[in-house]
C-alpha cells in the first residue's frame, strides 16, 4: 500500500505565503511524476503544478510566477511553495503521485486566503 500525507495548509492573509509538503510512504519502487491539484467549492479539481522525476515542471497559468513546485527524491516528498497568495487560491489542495505506474492521492489539505 502507498500513502501520501500532506501538511502545511492553513489560513493566511492575501499576499502571504504557505509551503505545502507531501510525503509518500509504503511499498514504493519508483515515483514518476508528482503534482498538486486543488478544488474550490463548487468547482472541478484542477492541476496546479506538476514535476517529473527528472525535475521538469508544469504550472497552471493562474499560479505561474507565484508558486514553485519541487521534490526531494531521497525523501519521496514533493513541496509547493505558494507566495503572493490571493483569495482565489482558497481551496483544498491534493497531492498526487505516479508510484510504480499507479496513481495515488493524498487526503487533501485546506488552504484559505482571507483577511
Amino acid at each position: 500500500q502507498v500513502q501520501l500525507v500532506e501538511s502545511g495548509g492553513g489560513l493566511v492573509q492575501p499576499g502571504g505565503s504557505l509551503r505545502l509538503s507531501c510525503a509518500a510512504s509504503g511499498s514504493i519502487f519508483s515515483i514518476n511524476a508528482m503534482g498538486w491539484y486543488r478544488q474550490a467549492p463548487g468547482k472541478q479539481r484542477e492541476l496546479v503544478a506538476a514535476i517529473t522525476s527528472g525535475g521538469s515542471t508544469n504550472y497552471a497559468d493562474s499560479v505561474k510566477g507565484r508558486f514553485t513546485i519541487s521534490r526531494d527524491n531521497a525523501k519521496n516528498t514533493v513541496y509547493l511553495q505558494m507566495n503572493s497568495l490571493k483569495p482565489e487560491d482558497t481551496a483544498v489542495y491534493y497531492c498526487n503521485a505516479d508510484v510504480d505506474y499507479g496513481m495515488h492521492w493524498g487526503q487533501g489539505t485546506q488552504v484559505t486566503v482571507s483577511s
